[in-house]
């Protein structure tokens, strides 16, 4: 009883926090295809607008990788009203603050301002949507800063080609887009021409393939009198066709070796391909790296850097896509601990979640942390925003914002159970040893 009395007291919370936390939304299109999602909150004097674009590295091609990511330095050079190193200048004068970032699946720019200045940032993302200057200069310019932070992040970066998928998603995908990182290789930057970016611009940075979000501080009639002004007259683009190559199922563990300059100790990692970001699984699977790594009490964490002591650090990580999913298992050996003891140990362990139910302790804990999580993730216009344009462009459904918290109450201790079945098998692995430079050496000898 008192078992089944700690679930239905979870639930009835859960149900409650949300109705607390509820993100009231306005969305509509405009007559070119740009969608809108409007969300008022004049509780503080600020306002965030944003304009998310359903482009990301996977949309490249062969021989033409890290453009996406490049176009969010690229679109900072300046607009035909934008004088070119003018961006940030005006930003920062009007008490403002801006970014962009870029993943596989999309790239998001936004502006945060005091509120008196939405008009401002209207027009600014208009004008980067309308009439961008992408002259050679910028080009040139851009590929360097790119470049730079492509050496500072990946190339001499500790553990940087790992974590930037370098190192790991050409051994776990071989057809689809995502088997390249989201920066994309010097080569392909350094062979790239003008009317290559050109032609990027004008195919993916169109109102129909793009959300816009305000964020904040405003009335709503007004809102949607600048945005029309701004934005309602720059031409719908050509309709986008996206058909990306499936992938085989992996039926046979693969086992390769990666090795860094910038690190003295190795990496080992287990990675397994799996579901999209829409499915169910991926709900669990969230939950099953929560229960092996999610903090000092996580049951991996205690195992091996608490009680055994063989590891510096260890963690568990569910990389969620549009297309695909990537499950991760990595570990840090401490001292002279060999990587195949580990090996060995973490296998055990996941077939121990394949076998067992986590305990019921265990799991309303992992109920209790994605309550936090889903708290803390929407707090201030900016997170609610950025969550507001990924729950329409990534989920397909806005209101994803208000119940990604319900999607996983339903999760039970079963299902996690099963998403280690199904994922987690050893012949579905691809073991990855990330090793220093050295050892390298020390295997040609």
């Amino acid at each position: 009883m008192k078992k089944k009395f700690l679930s239905v007291a979870a639930s009835a919370f859960v149900a409650v926090l949300a109705n607390a936390q509820q993100i009231n939304f306005e969305e509509y299109k405009l007559s070119n295809g740009l969608h809108v999602i409007l969300h008022q909150d004049n509780s503080a004097p600020v306002v965030t607008t944003g304009v998310m674009y359903h482009v990301g590295s996977k949309d490249e091609q062969v021989g033409k990788t890290g453009f996406a990511h490049f176009f969010e330095h690229l679109l900072f050079e300046g607009t035909h009203n934008i004088q070119r190193g003018e961006w940030f200048k005006i930003v920062s004068s009007h008490g403002g603050s801006n970014n962009a970032n870029t993943t596989t699946d999309r790239t998001y720019y936004y502006e945060t301002f005091p509120s008196n200045n939405l008009e401002l940032g209207l027009w600014m993302e208009s004008d980067r949507l309308l009439q961008p200057i992408i002259n050679q200069i910028g080009v040139d310019t851009q590929k360097e800063v790119v470049k730079e932070e492509k050496r500072q992040r990946l190339d001499n970066q500790p553990y940087g080609r790992f974590s930037y998928g370098e190192a790991t998603m050409p051994h776990i995908f071989d057809k689809h887009p995502y088997r390249w990182s989201v920066i994309g290789s010097f080569e392909d930057l350094s062979s790239a021409k003008l009317e290559d970016f050109q032609h990027f611009s004008k195919k993916y940075y169109v109102p129909n393939n793009a959300v816009l979000v305000v964020a904040g501080d405003f009335q709503t009639p007004e809102a949607k009198k600048l945005i029309e002004k701004y934005f309602g007259s720059i031409p719908k683009g050509e309709v986008i066709k996206k058909s990306f190559p499936k992938e085989e199922p992996i039926t046979q563990e693969r086992r390769v070796t990666e090795y860094d300059a910038n690190i003295q100790i190795p990496l080992l990692a287990f990675n397994y391909r799996t579901s999209d970001n829409k499915s169910k699984d991926a709900y669990a699977l969230d939950m099953l790296s929560s229960y092996l790594s999610g903090g000092k009490t996580s049951v991996l964490y205690k195992k091996y850097v608490d009680e055994k002591k063989e590891a510096l650090q260890i963690f568990a990580f569910n990389r969620q896509m549009e297309d695909y999913g990537v499950y991760t298992i990595g570990v840090l050996p401490q001292g002279n601990t060999p990587l195949d003891k580990l090996e060995q140990s973490i296998q055990q362990d996941i077939e121990k979640v394949q076998k067992d139910l986590i305990s019921e302790e265990e799991y309303q804990k992992l109920l209790n942390t994605y309550e936090n999580s889903f708290v803390s993730q929407r707090s201030g216009v900016e997170n609610i925003a950025h969550a507001l344009a990924d729950a329409y462009m990534l989920q397909g459904d806005t209101n994803k914002i208000n119940t990604e918290l319900k999607m996983y109450n339903p999760v039970s201790r079963e299902d996690i159970r099963e998403v280690a079945r199904k994922y987690l098998g050893k012949n579905q692995r691809i073991i990855i040893n990330y090793l220093p430079e050295s050892a390298k050496k020390s295997e040609k000898k």
